[in-house]
Order: structure tokens, then sequence, then C-alpha cells
């Protein structure tokens, strides 16, 4: 086994760029084996590619996040659901991603009231229901503790959600900040990367220039404590400004 272990590694050409592998988690220096890839390389990005896959195409059990949030937080959580009828309509048709169906509009409609809410936090699986599995929980452990001086909106968790999905809601529950979290697009190297995007008064036909975005929260990423700080700095400056996007930096 040994010596069949120094054969194929003998087979095997490093790439000269070898030693800049440790700074990154990008596909580099690969190596060749005639004039193909090394065998595990080609075996890990097909792992990969499943694993991208699934992010997009597995359900996310909405009750079970519901009930890990209400562990650790006091905020109601609510179930809805976009106007997506399955996963196929959910990605030939991005903008039913960011209607509500009818049901939830008048789930929702039970949470308006005179006093305005300060802050809206809006979860959905988006493009990787890992990224929720994932992150989610122990985000929130680190964020709801830092919000307690705002009046939050019951946290709404939306089923086959895009991030158009919190306008919607803020349409109903007219909150002066919405912060949706969000599954975002899988990577071959990052299948499980939680999206932020705030918008200050966030309305139905809001463009994404209007939006401030903070991306690749994972344990493999962007850190939970760096997120953390990050969107409670463009909270701060958000309400300060009454902005949100292009015109309020991050400084």
């Amino acid at each position: 086994q040994i010596l069949m272990n120094e054969f194929n590694n003998s087979l095997i050409h490093s790439n000269l760029w070898q030693n800049l592998k440790k700074f990154t988690q990008a596909r580099i220096a690969l190596g060749r084996c005639g004039v193909s890839l090394p065998t595990n390389e080609l075996l890990d990005f097909k792992l990969s590619h499943a694993q991208a896959k699934d992010a997009v195409l597995l359900p996310l059990d909405y009750r079970f996040i519901q009930s890990e949030i209400q562990k650790i937080s006091s905020t109601e959580v609510v179930l809805l659901e976009s106007a997506v009828a399955n996963r196929q309509d959910y990605l030939k048709r991005p903008d039913l991603g960011g209607i509500l169906n009818e049901k939830s509009k008048t789930t929702l409609q039970s949470y308006c009231q005179s006093m305005t809410y300060d802050i809206s936090l809006v979860i959905s699986e988006g493009l990787s229901a890992n990224a929720i599995n994932e992150n989610i929980v122990p985000f929130l452990q680190l964020l709801l503790p830092e919000l307690q001086a705002y009046h939050l909106a019951p946290i709404c968790a939306v089923e086959q959600g895009r991030v158009a999905i919190g306008d919607a809601i803020a349409d109903i529950l007219k909150p002066t900040l919405t912060v949706v979290l969000i599954g975002e697009r899988p990577g071959l190297q990052s299948h499980n990367s939680l999206g932020i995007y705030l918008t200050y008064q966030a309305k139905g036909g809001t463009t994404n220039d209007k939006r401030n975005c903070i991306s690749n929260i994972r344990p493999a990423g962007l850190s939970y404590e760096e997120a953390v700080s990050k969107l409670l700095y463009l909270i701060k400056k958000a309400f300060a400004h009454q902005i949100s996007g292009v015109q309020l930096k991050d400084e």
C-alpha cells in the first residue's frame, strides 16, 4: 500500500502556487496527473458540486427553525410562505419569491398595530437551506441581545422567499428598518453562506441600490462576531441618517 501511494504521488505534478493554498479556499494549484486533474482534486470538486446542488434543492424544516429560535428569544416567530408553489417555480420565477401568498398576508395583518416597529427581522432559505440550518441560531444568539433597545416586529420566517420578500412584509408591518437574513447562492466552496440585506423604510418596488449587504457569513467565511458588528454599525447609521443602500457607507 505504501509503495502504491508513493507511486501514485510520483505521477502528480505539483503547481508552483502550492504554498498559496493556505491563504484561500479557492481552487488554485490543483496540480495535474498527465493532462488531467489528480483523482483527489476531481473527487473533491464533485463533492462540492453535489453540496451546492443539495443546498439549493433540499427543503428547510421551518417548524424546527422556529422552535430553535424560540429557545433563545422571547420574540415571536411567525411562519409565512411566498407565492411560490414549488421549488421549480422558485428557481424559474424569482418575482414570486418576493410576494407573500394570501394566507400569509392575512396572518401578518393580525400583527399590525398603531405603534411603529423599529426593526423587522426576516428569515428565508433563499438559495441555500444549509445557510439557515447551520448559521441562523448561533448568529441570532449574538445579534438579538444587541437589539433590546429597539422595538422588534415578530420574526418572520418565510418559506421560499427572495430578498424582496422583506419589502412585502414591510408593506404590512411598516417597520422603520427591514433586515433580511437569507441563504446565498452557493459556490463550489461555500454552500452554506448566510447573507444579510438591510433596507431603511422598505416597501414594494424597492430597488437593490437602496439596500446594504453583508455576505459570506459562515464559520469558514465572515465570522458571526464580525457580521453582527457590521450589521449593528449599519443599523445605527441607518437610523441616524435615515438612509440605506449606496448612500450609506460601511466605514
